[in-house]
């Protein structure tokens, strides 16, 4: 398994874009994307760097593995 990245919650938005999850909202720091036929959503704080726990929570939310997720960035 490849290492996690240190990365923004802007290249974060960025990457689960190009999957085809949509910004639904955002309230304060945090950013809501969600995408059809998921039951999940993506609450992604826009900090300068994401802990790297709850990005791998991210991820696997998404249904990607890390190599997946480090490829679209």
């Amino acid at each position: 398994m490849a290492k996690l990245p240190r990365i923004s919650g802007k290249d974060a938005v960025r990457a689960f874009k190009k999957l085809g999850w949509e910004i639904s909202r955002q309230r304060g720091s945090h950013i809501v994307m969600t995408k059809d036929g998921s039951i999940y959503s993506l609450s992604i704080p826009n900090k300068k760097t994401l802990a790297p726990g709850l990005l791998r929570s991210l991820i696997s939310k998404a249904d990607l593995t890390v190599d997946e997720f480090i490829n679209l960035l």
